[in-house]
């Protein structure tokens, strides 16, 4: 790979004096507007300012292969030699003995590298630290519960780092309680409370309503200026960018296919959700509680259900991959990029649509990415990082299977999204096909997503940063 001459757009140079200025701070940028290659400029010029290793939080794929492709790219970045901390304990144990400036490591390797530093009796060697994806902090607490993960970097985060940055598109997918852990580990509690409960009692508050079949339901509501009140809080430590704002881009053009449940589908799918009990071709399927029925019905609303905990599966109705094939006829020879969440779903499409692939496997991605597949199926806890190129083979993606996690359905979006077409050199939209089984679960499902999106986007919408 031949390098380029790093010359960082007005939103880059944003992040770069953001970072520079604040030794702990937070970039929230949208995907593909460069927040890696902004973090390695900053990471390299501090090498000269301030002497130091650097540590890179991130998941596994992008830890692996992007943070160190990225040095690859540009000539001002060339000097950084990035070791990936990953693999076996004995690969990682040999990565940490390599002479590098940084070392990037997956979330889930943390407690191991806290544990053997200790049982070694090594030092804590780096003086900056990067959370990529920083949102993977969220659940940290002071007092127990909280990940490992979150918990194993903690003991290390104040008294051992100097400069700490977080990044992330999306700093609270599931609401303003996500903001707490990943702000801890800037200030240590300064600006939102020194423990959760703190945080709890001081913007939120207990709502108690009747509900069928108990006598109480309760559930945290924000209280009234609470967001505000919190989002004043960190505006000095925090930087939002918005794509919209540096680049001429189009929202992604939204159409959702609704299909009808069958009549006996409709029945079962009415049994499982009233009474937690249907039985679907002399198999008895019960969920034993109200988690489960939750899952039985996503899947019914999909055309499969799983009949017992070996894995095997009964399809109920294929109106769903009906209307998928209409999708891809529609896209007239354009790979379609398909959202499924059970292997259910994986083995009916791969089953119904020959030359479909799993974009999970590197065959698949391969075969893909070089536009020989009509279809790509991708879960998007697996798609979200790490996974670049796909905007170069479409613009068209399906969601087959819903979920109510904001973060991944926003991210699968943004692997083909407008910011990517654009940055590729393509003058086109991006078109998503939600396919929703009307008048079940897909329909909540939707709506929840788009009320935890409001949410966020008033925060990030406060949190900009123009002119400053």
């Amino acid at each position: 790979m031949t390098p380029r001459i790093f010359t960082p757009g007005p939103h880059q140079i944003a992040m770069i004096e953001h970072a520079l200025e604040h030794p702990r701070c937070a970039i929230w940028a949208g995907m593909g507007m460069g927040k890696t290659s902004s973090a390695l400029t900053v990471l390299n010029g501090l090498q000269l300012l301030e002497p130091g290793l650097d540590l890179v939080l991130a998941p596994r794929r992008v830890a692996k292969d992007t943070w160190p492709n990225e040095t690859q790219k540009w000539a001002s970045l060339r000097n950084l030699e990035i070791v990936p901390v990953i693999g076996t304990e004995s690969e990682r144990i040999v990565a940490l003995k390599v002479d590098a400036s940084t070392n990037t490591i997956n979330y889930d390797n943390l407690p191991w590298l806290i544990e053997y530093l200790l049982v070694n009796k090594l030092p804590w060697r780096w003086s900056r630290v990067v959370a990529d994806e920083s949102t993977r902090l969220k659940n940290f607490r002071l007092r127990g519960g909280g990940g490992q993960r979150a918990r194993a970097i903690a003991r290390v985060a104040h008294a051992r780092v100097r400069r700490w940055i977080n990044l992330t598109g999306m700093p609270s997918p599931n609401g303003l309680k996500d903001l707490w852990g990943q702000t801890w580990f800037l200030d240590a509690g300064a600006r939102l409370g020194k423990s959760f409960t703190a945080f709890e009692q001081r913007w939120f508050a207990w709502l108690r309503r009747p509900a069928p079949g108990k006598q109480h339901e309760a559930m945290q509501i924000a209280l009234p200026g609470a967001q505000q009140q919190i989002e004043a809080q960190l505006r000095d430590i925090c930087i939002t960018l918005d794509p919209k704002d540096y680049f001429d881009i189009q929202d992604p053009i939204v159409s959702p296919v609704y299909v009808d449940l069958p009549a006996k589908a409709r029945f079962h799918y009415q049994e499982m959700e009233k009474k937690m009990f249907t039985e679907i071709a002399l198999h008895e399927i019960e969920a034993m509680t109200a988690a489960a029925r939750t899952m039985k019905c996503l899947q019914l609303a999909n055309g499969a259900v799983y009949i017992d905990d070996s894995g095997a599966w009964v399809e109920t109705h294929d109106a769903k991959l009906q209307a998928l094939e209409s999708i891809v006829e529609e896209a007239a020879g354009m790979p379609v990029l398909v959202a499924i969440q059970f292997k259910s779903d994986r083995a009916r499409i791969l089953r119904a649509f020959p030359g479909a692939v799993d974009v999970a496997t590197d065959s698949g991605m391969a075969t893909f990415r070089a536009g020989r597949a009509p279809i790509g199926i991708g879960h998007p806890a697996s798609m979200g990082h790490g996974i670049d190129g796909l905007q170069d083979v479409t613009n068209i993606c399906a969601i087959f299977g819903h979920w109510w996690n904001l973060e991944e359905y926003a991210q699968f979006i943004a692997r083909i999204g407008p910011v990517r077409q654009q940055q590729s050199g393509h003058n086109r939209p991006t078109h998503v096909y939600p396919i929703v089984a009307r008048d079940t679960i897909d329909e909540l499902v939707m709506a929840r997503r788009e009320s935890k999106r409001e949410v966020q986007d008033l925060l990030l919408e406060a949190m900009k940063r123009r002119g400053t």
